[in-house]
């Protein structure tokens, strides 16, 4: 079954991506973000939520916004507010299901790929 994927991702985009979530921490804080929504969160309430605060976490945010999976803006003064780039997120499951049985003599069934 072929899916189409808003923004292709290339092998090498999709393994930086991936190998930007190779990080517990990370992965948690990717999947907080997931969690809040489109409105995201302000750093302090993200360290809260997974327990990763200062300069961890902003190393970790870096890590992700390099490879394209959250966003941050300043609202304010100085509040941060994180949240999860969902095009990329939705591209990088896409990449992994696009050509999902392929290869395979019996056809994968639609369910739960779309």
């Amino acid at each position: 079954m072929k899916m189409e994927s808003p923004h292709p991702l290339d092998l090498t985009r999709a393994a930086s991506a991936f190998a930007a979530l190779g990080s517990e921490q990370r992965l948690s804080v990717l999947r907080t973000l997931v969690r809040a929504g489109p409105d995201g969160l302000s750093i302090g309430d993200l360290g809260e939520r997974t327990g990763v605060t200062g300069s961890t976490l902003t190393h970790h945010m870096k890590i992700l916004s390099t490879a394209g999976l959250v966003t941050q803006a300043r609202q304010g003064r100085s509040i941060i507010c994180a949240a999860v780039a969902f095009d990329e997120v939705q591209s990088l499951s896409t990449f992994l299901l696009t050509e999902c049985c392929a290869d395979s003599a019996n056809q994968c069934e639609d369910a739960d790929h779309g």
